[in-house]
């Protein structure tokens, strides 16, 4: 069969990596077609479009990329009707991919939606879009499994979070610090500001400045692949690292970390890691998002236990006074004991068997 893959983010092409050899090795003549990053160019398939031109955070950057973002719309539908699909995955990417699958419903294509817009922490009404254009929804979380059935009378298919089989499956490099020139003498504090340019620019200037304050430790950036190492080198200062593409072997031997809200601060829990969660973005963005988005907390380790596991810094609280104090915070020994032992509540809620080959084997058996 024919598939076409759509996911837009960094996460998203983490999640599609596996899709992909989960149907590779259950339709032997799958044909794919996809947008996504590097790791699911290394799965096989053909790229479309590559998630470095596509990733825009907050309302003010989608409204000055908005006509990048409508050539993309119209692309996609063209290169889908070229392609004639069996299957259409959509992975996140809500604001993208709800405009493609109600279009596509209507060409009479067959939708799968892979980890749920997040319409339980703002625009719930984009219920109707999914309903009316969805053919399979896929949870992540056992909460929202419950969330769409009890408040939108809707099936939804929950095994597990992806996150658990990738970090299982996960080999360490154990010559990941020499091979990168990174000092093994001192404790290791990783940064972790984001897959998006804006991200990047508000916070890893604030995430770098606690290197200012501490000498007995090194800090090291997980650099992402869709973005040039000429835009990282405008924040760097000596004695900062950064790596690319390496994301899991860093958090396996750091001490604490600094997260852009996300994905990555779930990865941080699982690898057991201390941290403080921050999030910044214009303040048009974020005047708006506080209208709409009606969460108690922005971190999936705080929304998952329904408590304030780690420090949420956003926005203006988010300064160097701050995440120094929060910082030095996340070092204590007992604040640390405290954190970790909530953490593995998490992979216990979390843990499923064969995630992606339930996921897959659902889509692919699918009349």
């Amino acid at each position: 069969m024919r598939y076409y893959i759509i996911a837009g983010e960094a996460s998203g092409d983490l999640y599609g990596a596996r899709i992909i050899q989960e149907i590779n090795s259950i339709d032997s003549n799958s044909e794919i077609r996809f947008w996504g990053g590097d790791k699911m160019v290394s799965s096989g398939g053909t790229l479309v479009k590559h998630i470095k031109s596509l990733a825009f955070m907050g309302f003010y950057e989608v409204l000055k990329n908005l006509r990048s973002i409508l050539n993309n719309l119209s692309l996609c539908k063209k290169d889908i009707l070229s392609f004639n699909p069996d299957r259409i995955i959509y992975i996140d990417y809500p604001g993208f991919n709800l405009r493609i699958s109600n279009w596509a419903k209507k060409k009479g294509f067959k939708n799968f939606y892979y980890i749920s817009p997040q319409i339980w922490a703002w625009k719930e009404s984009r219920i109707k879009i999914i309903k009316k254009s969805v053919d399979k929804l896929f949870v992540i979380f056992p909460f929202e499994k419950d969330y769409y059935l009890k408040k939108h009378n809707m099936e939804t298919e929950y095994y597990g979070h992806p996150l658990i089989e990738n970090i299982n499956s996960f080999e360490p490099n154990s010559n990941f610090l020499s091979d990168n020139n990174i000092p093994n003498n001192k404790p290791i504090i990783s940064l972790l500001p984001g897959s998006r340019k804006q991200e990047i620019k508000s916070m890893l200037p604030i995430f770098i400045s606690l290197a200012n304050n501490f000498d007995k430790y090194t800090f090291v950036i997980a650099g992402v692949n869709n973005i040039n190492i000429e835009y990282y080198n405008q924040f760097l200062k000596e004695g900062i690292y950064i790596v690319f593409n390496s994301t899991y072997d860093l958090l396996s031997n750091s001490f604490a970390s600094i997260v852009t809200s996300g994905t990555a601060s779930l990865e941080c829990s699982l690898f057991n890691i201390p941290q403080v969660v921050c999030y910044k973005t214009s303040l048009l963005s974020f005047l708006i998002g506080k209208i709409f988005v009606k969460l108690k907390y922005i971190s999936l380790v705080n929304i998952i236990l329904n408590k304030g596991v780690v420090k949420e810094l956003i926005q203006n609280e988010l300064n160097e006074k701050n995440i120094l104090d929060e910082f030095i915070s996340i070092t204590n020994t007992d604040t640390r004991k405290r954190i970790m032992g909530d953490y593995s509540k998490i992979y216990n809620i979390l843990k499923r068997d064969n995630t992606s080959f339930k996921i897959v084997n659902s889509i692919v058996s699918f009349k």
